[in-house]
């Protein structure tokens, strides 16, 4: 997904400026509470409460608590390995865009040895077997709805490798804060197995309620071990098909892979649209019935106009 241009420059968006920093400013959680609570009342006037469309299981009460609590819930394996397998079968000869410098496309057989961390294009998410379906799944949406508390919008979808690549780690393997929306959650699927050697996500428990400083940064391991004490690192473990919900405005990262790579789905669900993004939904030429409204910022229906 392309960013928008925050700052003054070339291609600067100064709406998407306005409405990305307004929510940046408000640090004070009690207030970003109130804020949240005017934003999804408003939504829920105009489009319905969302999770009375989609009925909760003990289950999924029990991972919205902990997500509350916590800022992390395991939502186990919501793809099998046959799943995963046509996943990655159908993806073979996509072209990856490398996070971290300009390059021509590539396929994952064609990657260098020094691609740290690359992305699919939205288009190819969009078309790949069972993505659409599983962000469009009741429970997802369910749990999504109810932490937004209103009918949810589909914010960000992606598909990213990360490579085991000697030297120093990518920007986006060291602990930080996001800062997507006023609230918004991120389901992150692990499309290969993961151990530790394999780059796990690491979520600090409880951190997402607690106040970001006005100017986001990134976090040494050292500076996060010596203010924590070690049973408040939650890493994220699993086969291919596991699941979890996080809130990422808590302090979080992407384990740099030190033997296996990575293949993981990140789904983002939020309030208001991300203002970071430029957003260009893809066609969708499937057979799902797609909420419009919850997928409006990714996919635009086969008969719309160019």
């Amino acid at each position: 997904m392309e960013y928008a241009q925050l700052r003054p420059g070339r291609r600067f968006s100064p709406f998407h400026s306005l409405m990305y920093y307004s929510q940046r400013v408000v640090t004070y959680p009690a207030l970003r509470r109130l804020v949240v609570r005017a934003l999804s009342g408003a939504v829920r006037l105009r489009q319905g409460a969302g999770k009375e469309l989609y009925a909760a299981t003990a289950t999924e009460e029990t991972a919205l608590l902990e997500l509350r609590r916590s800022g992390y819930a395991p939502l186990g394996n919501l793809l099998d390995s046959a799943q995963c397998d046509e996943i990655c079968a159908w993806l073979a000869d996509k072209l990856l865009t490398d996070r971290d410098r300009q390059r021509s496309g590539f396929t994952l057989a064609q990657r260098g040895a020094e691609v740290r961390v690359a992305d699919y294009h939205l288009r190819d998410v969009i078309g790949c077997p069972h993505i659409l379906a599983l962000a469009n799944s009741p429970p997802l949406l369910g749990l999504a709805a109810r932490y937004m508390e209103c009918r949810p919008t589909i914010s960000a979808l992606g598909l990213r490798w990360s490579f085991p690549v000697t030297g120093t780690d990518s920007a986006l393997q060291a602990f930080h804060r996001d800062s997507e929306d006023w609230r918004y959650l991120k389901v992150l699927v692990y499309l290969t197995d993961v151990d530790d050697s394999a780059g796990p996500h690491v979520f600090l428990h409880g951190s997402h309620l607690t106040q970001a400083p006005l100017r986001l940064r990134f976090y040494s391991d050292s500076e996060i071990a010596d203010a924590h004490s070690a049973d408040m690192l939650l890493t994220a473990i699993g086969t291919r098909g596991f699941c979890f919900a996080v809130d990422t405005a808590g302090i979080h990262k992407g384990t740099a892979p030190a033997v296996q790579p990575r293949l993981m789905l990140q789904i983002q669900y939020s309030l208001l649209p991300s203002y970071a993004y430029r957003y260009a939904p893809e066609r969708y030429h499937g057979p799902l019935l797609l909420d419009p409204y919850v997928n409006r910022l990714i996919v635009r229906p086969d008969d719309a106009p160019d």
